[in-house]
C-alpha cells in the first residue's frame, strides 16, 4: 500500500542556521543611513546593502544583490517593512520568494520574524488581505465597464476616422473630377504641365504647323 506524504505546514519556521544580512534605503540621496545601518549592525548582521533611492523604483541595485547574496539558512533584515516593499504585495512577492529558497526574513520596528510560526501567521494574513484588495478592484472595474456599456458608451480609444471624415472620404471617392479638391478647377482632364501649355479656357493652343524655310534665290545660288 503507497504511503501519502503530509502536506508541508505552512506555518513551519524557516530554520535560521546561516548569516543575518541587512537591507537599508533611504529614498533621496541628501538623507543619510546612519540610523539603518547602526540598528542593523546592533542586530547582528554581518553584511548590510544599501539603496539610495525611491521605494517606487523597481530597479533597486542594493537589493537585487543582497537577494543574490543570500543562501539558505540565510536570514534578511530590515529595519522596517517600508524600507523592502514598494507596496504590500511587492513585499508578499519578495517574502514569498525567500520562503521558497528556505530563507528568513525579520523587519525590527514591526517585530516580524517569519523564522517563528508567529511570523509566518502575520504574513499569511497579509497575502490575503492583498488578494481580497486586488479581487475587489477587479470587481468594480468590471462593474463600472458594465454600466457604461449600458449607457451605450463607446469604451476604449476614439475612433480617428469621425462620421464627417468618413462621409467626405467618400464623397471625393466618388467624383470623376481632377483634382479632388474643392478648390481647383472642376476640369475633366488633368492639370496641365510645362511641355503641354493650355489657355486660359483650358484648351490646347492650335498646331503652329511645320516651320517655313526660306527658298534660296537663283542671285544666291550664283
Amino acid at each position: 500500500m503507497a504511503t501519502v506524504e503530509p502536506e508541508p505546514d505552512l506555518l513551519a519556521p524557516t530554520p535560521a542556521t546561516g548569516h543575518l544580512i541587512g537591507y537599508a534605503r533611504t529614498s533621496r540621496r541628501n538623507q543619510l543611513l546612519d540610523r539603518q545601518i547602526s540598528a542593523l549592525t546592533t542586530a547582528g548582521c554581518k553584511r548590510i546593502y544599501q539603496d539610495q533611492l525611491s521605494g517606487k523604483d523597481a530597479a533597486r541595485p542594493g537589493l537585487t544583490k543582497a537577494l543574490d547574496h543570500l543562501l539558505e539558512g540565510d536570514t534578511l533584515m530590515v529595519t522596517e517593512l517600508s524600507r523592502l516593499g514598494r507596496s504590500l504585495q511587492d513585499l508578499i512577492t519578495i517574502v514569498a520568494d525567500l520562503r521558497r529558497r528556505n530563507i528568513g526574513f525579520r523587519s525590527l520596528h514591526e517585530q516580524l520574524d517569519t523564522t517563528t510560526p508567529g511570523g509566518r501567521l502575520v504574513f499569511h494574513v497579509f497575502a490575503a488581505l492583498a488578494e481580497f484588495i486586488r479581487e475587489l478592484i477587479a470587481e468594480g472595474t468590471s462593474e463600472g465597464l458594465d454600466a457604461a456599456r449600458a449607457r451605450g458608451q463607446r469604451l476604449g480609444r476614439p475612433p480617428v476616422m469621425t462620421p464627417d471624415k468618413i462621409r467626405m472620404a467618400s464623397e471625393l471617392v466618388g467624383k470623376e473630377s481632377w483634382p479632388p479638391s474643392p478648390d481647383c478647377s472642376a476640369s475633366t482632364e488633368p492639370p496641365s504641365t510645362p511641355t503641354s501649355p493650355r489657355s486660359k479656357t483650358g484648351a490646347a493652343p492650335p498646331y503652329p504647323g511645320p516651320r517655313r524655310i526660306g527658298t534660296i534665290s537663283p542671285a544666291n545660288q550664283a
